[in-house]
């Protein structure tokens, strides 16, 4: 047999080669997120720091979030471009290329002047860098899927895909941990000043060190058996995924709702919406957030043991009940309990792991030769879509009624669960 052959072809345990490839995707994937995420907890700096000192602070923070709000537009663009040239010239060029769009952008926030040097040219150039920030994570969640799902076994899918999941949902928690050491340790001037400088610097020159050791990672054993047997895709593969998978796109599409609402409701806002809901709990939120994000990280590589001993319907219908309890017993039980906060806190954290069974389905549901795309189109499109837009729709819900954000992730697991119950009927 080739070196060529398929490691999916294989039903045996993870080799050594395979736990090295899962653990430098889950390295990298947590420094993508960590960088991302770390301009959320310093916005009120920044706002200080790239707007004009007269500038009332509801127009800058205002900006600042428009700032933010770049990287997510840019996610879908990167992640097309990236997901072309992944299925024609290979996955492992656009995954170290991925990192390097990350790595690089943040160092360079962390460097740059602010508007006290350049003016009204600091936030534009700060615009550029988030864009190229976004433009590289649009490619690295669906890229680092792909490499890692083509580089194990076929009964280690989930497992993978579970891996690289707690890696990426690992960068939230170190993010927040950053910027609580920050802060405990700079006094407000000097975190105006320069220290808001920190958690950027560290996070570039991780990614860099990232996309070092990325470069000792082997092309996935399928790609180069396609490429050996001349099965690249021909012409757009995007083009290809519309004309003959769209089945498979917009069941793709749907069940990304369900992992979108999943971290940007529970584990993303929560926080936010709880505390102003219920000020009561608002000392405990901090380690009930760390409780929950660290609990999503374990949880992400449970379900995917899961699914790879189980199988796909049976742990969705599990974990959709679960999920849809946690978010009601979050929203509804925490009010009523504010001292079991953190249990129930790290309790829905261990339900959104579930996410996990989203990118396993999606990997399995294209054939390999447009995989890259096909996932990428599916994963970005609803994240640009529902990311955008469950913020401020759950915000509103919260006003109605308490309960309000329980009901929409309800609605959207509801969906997700049908989509992936769906599709893991068929194969490509």
């Amino acid at each position: 047999m080739n070196t060529a052959t398929s490691a999916a072809g294989r039903d045996g345990g993870l080799q050594p080669r395979d736990v090295r490839t899962l653990f430098l995707a889950s390295l990298g994937g947590a420094l993508e997120f960590y960088d991302f995420v770390v301009f959320v907890f310093f916005t009120a700096v920044i706002a200080r720091v790239f707007f004009p000192p007269g500038m009332p602070e509801w127009l800058a923070l205002a900006q600042t979030w428009g700032l933010f709000a770049a990287g997510y537009l840019a996610r879908p663009l990167g992640g097309f471009v990236m997901a072309h040239f992944g299925d024609l010239v290979g996955r492992k060029r656009m995954f170290v290329l991925s990192v390097f769009l990350m790595a690089v952008p943040t160092l360079l926030i962390g460097l740059m002047p602010v508007y006290a040097t350049l003016g009204y040219a600091a936030p534009v150039l700060l615009l550029v860098l988030r864009i190229l920030q976004g433009a590289a994570i649009g490619g690295e969640a669906p890229g680092a899927w792909v490499f890692v799902a083509e580089h194990v076994p076929q009964g280690r899918v989930g497992l993978a895909c579970g891996m690289l999941t707690g890696g990426l949902t690992l960068g939230i928690l170190l993010g927040a941990l950053m910027a609580l050491l920050v802060n405990a340790i700079f006094d407000p001037v000097e975190l105006v000043g320069w220290a808001w400088r920190v958690p950027f610097l560290a996070g570039g020159a991780f990614g860099l060190v990232a996309m070092y050791l990325r470069r000792f990672l082997e092309e996935t054993p399928v790609f180069e058996a396609m490429r050996e047997r001349a099965e690249l895709s021909r012409g757009l593969p995007l083009g290809r995924v519309l004309a003959g998978h769209k089945r498979a796109a917009i069941l793709s599409f749907l069940g990304s709702w369900m992992l979108t609402a999943a971290i940007v409701v529970l584990i993303l806002q929560a926080p936010t919406l709880l505390t102003k809901l219920h000020p009561e709990l608002a000392p405990a939120m901090p380690l009930a957030s760390v409780a929950a994000t660290l609990a999503l990280t374990l949880a992400a590589v449970g379900f995917g043991w899961a699914l790879d001993r189980f199988g796909q319907p049976a742990v969705m219908a599990v974990a959709a009940v679960g999920l849809v309890a946690a978010a009601f017993a979050l929203f509804g039980g925490a009010a009523v309990r504010p001292d079991l906060l953190v249990p129930i806190y790290a309790l829905a954290g261990l339900a959104v792991g579930a996410v996990t069974i989203v990118p396993t389905m999606m990997v399995r549901a294209f054939p390999a030769d447009v995989r890259f795309s096909g996932v990428s189109f599916a994963y970005n499109t609803a994240y640009a879509v529902f990311g955008a837009a469950t913020p401020p729709l759950t915000a509103y819900l919260a006003r109605l009624t308490p309960l309000g954000p329980a009901f929409y992730v309800a609605a959207a697991t509801l969906v997700g669960a049908a989509a992936v119950l769906v599709a893991g009927r068929t194969r490509p």
